[in-house]
């Protein structure tokens, strides 16, 4: 792993910025902060008699194809004390599909105006919170939704340009007005045009699509639960994970504007987008990962380890990536599902969110730059860190599988194996099905384990399982998981809370007015006691063993090798537990099933998996040395099938 960038960028920042510059910046945006150079922005300007205007800037593109260029509406919350004194003010960002649909948040808030147009509610905490620090905040209806002009492209160009358009106005480069068909100008006089954009899912995906773009004047994201591929949210290897596809989830957030005008654009939706799982321009349209390298802005990622809606592959790619191109970047990985750190981690969350952004754009001396690169989750409200993640220590292990004395049961260890392994897809069956019968010879899967350990074994990052496997029909989808086999306490990620549960009382984060709370409800961990825990999977159709970009069939009792891509992680295997590897099809409610009913054989001799262990195979060579509790015969039951009514990228579970 390179050697992260996080001092040089912050010591480059500060070779600028020297002590006429630091008191000048206290001069002006920390009142508050009479002696000394400012570490904390404090809560010195009015929240209810801040202004309240929206504007709408115009994106340069014709979406809807009307004839005219498309305007975004951007909904502005700002300090009014320092607009009446001239002091210009940064900007955090939310710029979403949801604000009108949907909602934000655990409680699905929506935007709400006055009788002038302006808004009154604005989702979340954030406008609560910070304006009254010194901030203002933006909240921009992504193009197609709400009050803005165009259409819904899913991550795309217009998608991207909404929020990207917005940046560049921010900083005097784009063009905005008073209404939304009017010709009266509106200038962003008030801000000193740093910009900080912040949001869940579909939102935080849109500020990493933003951010690859390299728009000057963006100086940090905080995606939370974020896309960084569209492909690898819909699809794995080829594997599709859901039903439908991006044309359903345009219609799910158009504004009846766009449904109106959209037909088109929701046509080269679905073209783009064909359900065979191959790779078109579509696609690369919405890969950002591939222009990490264009990234200027910091990133703060937040990520649900148990993440089954945007799946963790979304994160540990888009991490590895900014770790090659030297961004400077800070991390958070729970144990929840699709949650936000304001509902897991609600008061650490909002210190650290604020002394992030006083860093980022105030340019505060703060030290957060100084502290460790990753909390993580360890147990339910346990947290632990990290100086650098993955840990530097980490190296990729090769585990080889093994028959054991049962067909289907084997082992899992350094030693090339050899022999066979068969199974039959049961799309009935998910990955919890297949662990809870871990020691047993079932038909429709293939497992390998080690033995107990006698150490604690921590996994950090991604892994990859090589598979050789001859089908008997022309389609197969092929699952591999890892899983600790053991008891546990965890976050029941597989709830409706996807590991939370929201209660009655409620705390504040701000002011609030009559027509905006920043009071929410509290949550708590959700737990469940497990004897088997699924702690990375990935996915495939073992028709794209050659190629992503296309698919073809399969010829059955023809040996084909694939390499599956598991999501990242960080896992720690106590002793007297043992890590398990299985194969298998179809994972119920995580892929679609193929069109056949494939029996499999696994070649053993060609199958194998790369797990990142912090100490690398010296490491898991101790941990599976020596002696220890013997393994359970019994069923090792773990989470309940996870929970997946709705799909959708957003904050609604």
């Amino acid at each position: 792993m390179p050697i992260p960038a996080r001092r040089m960028r912050f010591t480059t920042w500060r070779s600028l910025a020297t002590v006429a510059v630091a008191a000048l910046v206290a001069t002006l945006l920390a009142p508050a902060a009479a002696h000394g150079a400012p570490r904390e922005s404090t809560p010195v300007y009015s929240y209810e008699n801040a202004i309240r205007e929206s504007v709408w800037v115009d994106t340069g593109l014709d979406g809807d194809g009307d004839g005219k260029s498309d305007r975004v509406a951007v909904d502005i919350v700002r300090p009014r004390e320092l607009a009446q004194q001239g002091r210009r003010v940064p900007v955090i960002m939310d710029a979403s599909p949801y604000y009108s649909c949907c909602g934000r948040g655990n409680e699905s808030q929506l935007k709400t105006y006055d009788a002038n147009g302006n808004v009154v509610q604005m989702p979340l905490f954030y406008d609560n919170y910070f304006v009254p620090r010194g901030y203002a905040f933006v909240g921009v209806d992504l193009a197609g939704t709400n009050r803005s002009d165009g259409c819904v492209d899913v991550g795309g160009r217009s998608d991207i340009q909404s929020a990207k358009a917005v940046i560049d106005w921010l900083n005097g480069r784009a063009k905005a007005y008073t209404t939304r068909t009017g010709a009266d100008p509106a200038k962003a006089t008030w801000t000193n045009g740093r910009t900080g954009m912040i949001g869940k899912s579909w939102d935080g995906t849109i500020a990493n699509g933003v951010a690859a773009t390299g728009v000057k004047g963006l100086k940090t994201i905080v995606p939370i639960s974020a896309i960084s591929s569209w492909y690898d949210y819909y699809f794995a290897q080829g594997a599709p994970l859901y039903d439908s596809g991006p044309d359903w989830l345009s219609g799910y957030v158009d504004s009846p504007e766009a449904t109106a005008k959209c037909a088109a654009v929701q046509q080269k939706l679905v073209d783009g987008a064909p359900r065979t799982g191959d790779w078109t321009k579509f696609w690369t349209e919405r890969d950002y990962v591939k222009d990490a390298s264009r990234v200027k802005a910091s990133v703060f990622l937040v990520h649900g380890m148990q993440d089954l809606n945007v799946r963790t592959k979304n994160f540990g790619q888009w991490w590895s990536a900014l770790a090659k191109n030297g961004v400077e970047r800070k991390i958070w990985l729970s144990q929840t599902g699709h949650v936000d750190p304001f509902d897991f981690r609600r008061g650490a969350w909002v210190d650290a969110l604020h002394r992030w952004f006083d860093h980022e754009l105030l340019g505060y001396d703060n030290g957060i730059d100084d502290e460790p690169m990753a909390d993580i989750e360890r147990h339910p409200d346990q947290w632990v860190t990290s100086s650098v993640w993955p840990p530097r220590a980490t190296g990729t292990t090769i585990l080889r599988p093994g028959t054991g004395t049962q067909a289907g049961v084997g082992t899992l260890g350094l030693r090339k194996g050899s022999g066979t392994e068969t199974f039959t897809d049961d799309p009935q069956l998910s990955e919890t099905d297949w662990a809870a019968h871990i020691d047993r010879s079932t038909s429709e899967k293939a497992g390998f384990v080690t033995e107990p350990l006698s150490k604690d074994l921590r996994l950090s990052g991604s892994s990859k399982v090589t598979v050789t496997a001859t089908p008997t029909t022309s389609t197969a989808h092929l699952s591999a998981v890892l899983v600790d086999l053991g008891p546990d306490a965890i976050r029941d990620y597989a709830d409706g809370g996807e590991g939370i549960t929201t209660l009655t009382d409620r705390t504040c984060w701000g002011p609030s007015t009559t027509g905006d709370s920043s009071c929410y409800k509290v949550t708590q961990a959700k737990t469940t006691d497990v004897a088997s825990t699924v702690l990375s999977r990935g996915w495939a159709d073992l028709g794209n063993y050659a190629s992503l970009v296309k698919g073809v069939p399969l010829t059955p009792g023809k040996a084909y090798t694939i390499t599956l891509d598991l999501a990242a992680t960080d896992h720690v295997v106590p002793a007297g537990h043992r890590l398990a590897l299985i194969v298998a099809g179809t994972d119920k409610d995580l892929i679609d099933p193929p069109s056949s009913t494939p029996t499999l054989t696994l070649d053993l001799s060609r199958t194998s998996a790369g797990v990142p262990f912090v100490g690398g195979a010296e490491a898991f060579a101790k941990a599976t040395a020596g002696s220890a509790a013997a393994a359970s015969s019994s069923v090792l039951a773990g989470v309940h099938d996870p929970h997946t009514a709705l799909r959708v990228p957003g904050d609604t579970r």
